[in-house]
């Protein structure tokens, strides 16, 4: 066990601890440790790998006030990537500081602190609030798009046209019920949006397809005519430009629907252009598809006109959709984890995502470009990739699983691995610490935080309906490392129903939960008004069997949250916050009572709380 002083000593990405989180080659970034006063430090050196030998520099102890010492050292970008962490020499022996926190053993490279070079950052993202929306589902505003419908058959089935929130006809076939949802219906809802605070828009596909979800594309050019067509987006985008919002599309490069002209092409002729997008095993009728659903044949990069098509030309679908009159701010990519991979005929994920990344970013610097990844996906996220992916791995499972108990499943595993013990606050502080050092700090505030999406179940039917659990992770999600995203409806209290997570959100305010609404909006807010949650460092104040809590701070904002699972109450004591530099006198606010306390003798006086979260607000 580590002593007790080396809780105190710290260092994140952030700016109170790197004087410049985006450098250009050849900057000196100024990086500083912060670390109690009484600590019994003698010494701390820089750890550095230029050109792949390591190298020690000196920090210098520069000031200090009651409870804290900083110290720095100058850090020269010298790479494109930099490593780097910290030698502590201590009375008591030598701890090394990286991304992981601290250990007297020898870490490897892995956990370093990174910082990127001359790397392009949206660098609206970290202050926004984004806001998903799955547009069948969410509103009809142009009852005129709904004579459209009849004109599809798709796998030999019809659509199926229920009344807006009425349940499915027994036995219909999922893909084919459409509810009528287009984006004049976003459009006209967008002072809702506004209202919650959500500052951007994630749509799930629009473009042409035969499906209500849409991930069976038929055409990368068109919007897709039941939702208003192209000119239904430039009239979005118009919209969203006067409330002063953005919004990121959805597209699908991993695969395209089975009635895409290109694969309908492929399957009539082997020898034309488009037969080479495809990895036929039989022709026409055998070949490679997304997770063997034969409706959506998987697209084979080995193909350079397919690449052009997609991304390298100037007018690429990657690129055309992000220039005026559609002006997308962004793009999220389906399954970016799979694109490009398929056995031993496609290995090219890897050339591809970076291919896709030089196009995004060449006809829009500014551009969010996010991948939906459910797993590991730190080695896509070191600056030359995407610039966050969908945290599932690195926040939304560890939440369900500390908040429900551990379960796991997977695609096409008939099984499920349960755990019949709570799931330990140690493993989601760990897990969260391990997937934040796994990536640059850049990268990890913007990361896409969520609790649920239309391909999970909502996070209150994932709580059993607990009222005091959703209190709780909401506030995590509006506080924690990254850019929080809401799905419709989950913000009027939206449960799993017949639909699953797709449920036609309720347009009567008589149907909404005004608490959970009011839960949302008042954090959003705060979100919205502090430098340390959209921006600040991270540090664990404790860990309990039931309890987590941590603290968010920037130059000017700190903010502290208190996160309890128990069905009993945590009784009221003192939560020591001397190891995050707060000194005796720090006045806060608690969000959701009003409640006022002071720090004394190093700690921050809590009430008993009950199941739930405390966020407290640093006062001015």
């Amino acid at each position: 066990m580590n002593p007790t002083w080396t809780s105190s000593l710290h260092h994140d990405g952030s700016a109170r601890f790197v004087s410049n989180l985006h450098p250009t080659l050849n900057d000196t970034v100024t990086v500083r440790v912060r670390v109690d006063v009484a600590a019994p430090v003698r010494r701390i050196f820089l750890r550095t790998f230029p050109d792949g030998e390591q190298h020690f520099s000196v920090l210098q102890r520069v000031r200090h006030d009651e409870v804290a010492a900083w110290w720095e050292g100058e850090l020269p970008i010298r790479e494109p990537v930099v490593t780097y962490r910290f030698a502590v020499e201590a009375d008591d022996g030598v701890w090394w500081l990286n991304g992981e926190g601290v250990c007297a053993a020898m870490p490897t490279d892995a956990a370093d602190f990174r910082l990127l070079a001359d790397t392009p950052f949206p660098d609206w993202v970290t202050g926004s609030v984004f806001y998903q929306v799955f547009p069948d589902r969410f509103a009809n505003g142009d009852p005129g798009l709904d004579p459209l419908f009849d004109e599809i058959e798709y796998r030999g089935q019809r659509p199926i046209r229920p009344a807006w929130g009425a349940q499915p006809p027994e036995g219909a076939p999922p893909f084919a019920l459409f509810y009528g949802g287009d984006l004049a219906g976003v459009a006209q809802h967008l002072d809702h949006i506004q209202r919650l605070g959500a500052t951007a828009i994630y749509l799930n596909p629009i473009f042409t397809a035969y499906s209500n979800h849409r991930y069976d594309v038929a055409s990368y050019e068109q919007v897709d005519a039941r939702l208003g067509g192209n000119a239904a987006l430039i009239a979005l985008r118009q919209a969203l430009t006067r409330h002063g919002m953005r919004y990121m599309l959805d597209i699908v490069p991993n695969h395209c629907g089975s009635r895409h002209p290109w694969f309908l092409a492929a399957q009539a002729d082997p020898d034309c252009v488009e037969a080479s997008f495809f990895t036929f095993t039989r022709h026409p009728d055998e070949y490679a598809t997304w997770l063997g659903v034969r409706s959506l044949p998987k697209l084979n990069y080995n193909s350079p006109e397919l690449r052009w098509r997609m991304f390298d030309a100037d007018d690429s679908f990657f690129r055309r959709w992000l220039m005026p009159p559609f002006g997308a701010d962004g793009w999220r990519v389906d399954v970016a984890n799979m694109l490009a991979q398929q056995g031993t005929e496609q290995r090219l994920g890897q050339e591809v995502s970076r291919a896709i990344r030089v196009a995004v970013k060449d006809a829009r610097p500014d551009a969010y470009l996010l991948g939906e990844h459910f797993f590991d996906a730190s080695g896509h996220l070191q600056g030359d990739r995407w610039d966050a992916t969908m945290n599932y791995l690195g926040f939304a499972k560890p939440v369900w699983h500390w908040l429900r108990g551990y379960r796991q499943g997977a695609w096409g595993f008939k099984d499920e691995i349960v755990s019949p013990v709570p799931w330990p606050t140690e493993a989601l502080e760990a897990t969260w610490r391990q997937t934040r050092a796994a990536i640059p700090w850049a990268i990890a505030l913007q990361q896409f935080n969520l609790l649920g999406s239309h391909d999970t179940s909502r996070i209150l039917s994932v709580l059993s309906d607990n009222r005091a659990l959703l209190q709780l992770a909401v506030s995590l999600l509006l506080t924690y490392v990254g850019v929080p995203s809401i799905y419709y409806g989950d913000e009027v209290g939206l449960r799993d129903d017949a639909l699953g997570s797709r449920g036609c959100m309720p347009w009567d305010p008589a149907q909404w939960d005004a608490g959970v609404f009011e839960l949302y909006q008042r954090l959003i807010a705060l979100r919205r008004r502090s430098s340390a949650l959209q921006q600040g460092g991270y540090q664990t104040l404790a860990i309990e069997s039931d309890t987590l809590a941590y603290v968010r701070e920037s130059a000017d904002a700190c903010v502290i949250v208190v996160a309890h699972r128990g069905a009993q109450p945590r009784p009221a004591g003192g939560l020591h916050v001397r190891a995050a530099g707060l000194a005796d006198g720090s006045r806060f606010r608690e969000l959701f009572s009003g409640a006022t306390a002071t720090v004394t003798g190093g700690a921050l006086p809590l009430p008993a709380l009950a199941q739930g979260a405390q966020v407290w607000e640093r006062a001015r």
